[in-house]
């Protein structure tokens, strides 16, 4: 230390301490974790909304498969994912006839698609077949 003029003491050494250095980087190491946990949570959640569509996208072409609706239950397994499907017949009021059909139905297609820790989506949709009527007989 050097002395002032005016008799004080002056710091000759013009720098940070080494006390103020290491709560510098403390400070700076509390950030960069919480940066790196914020990027790691968005990833996170980034993988479970493509998991999320992807099942959407299953269950819906399991549902589009049903072509002639026929009560019943299967189930499979695609990639991670575990479906199930399940076609009811649904009490309708009698639907009206046409001159070319007996009698409609409709059907209740229920797809359940799962997958990981309780993760799953489930769709429903409506679909109506109509009964032809037999030719008429010729005279």
């Amino acid at each position: 230390m050097s002395m002032n003029p005016d008799g004080t003491h002056t710091r000759q050494n013009a720098g940070f301490t080494l006390l103020e250095v290491l709560v510098a980087f403390a400070i700076l190491s509390v950030a960069v974790v919480a940066v790196i946990q914020g990027f790691a949570q968005g990833l996170r959640l980034l993988k479970v909304a493509g998991d999320h569509q992807r099942a959407v996208l299953l269950a819906d072409q399991k549902a589009r498969e049903v072509v002639m609706p026929v009560e019943g239950h299967d189930q499979g397994q695609d990639g991670a994912f575990d479906w199930e499907r399940t076609v009811t017949v649904v009490k309708a009021p009698d639907l009206e006839r046409t001159p070319a059909t007996r009698k409609w139905t409709v059907y209740q297609i229920d797809v359940k698609v799962r997958w990981g820790d309780q993760r799953g989506v489930e769709i429903a949709s409506l679909r109506t077949t109509a009964e032809k009527a037999p030719p008429a007989a010729s005279r």
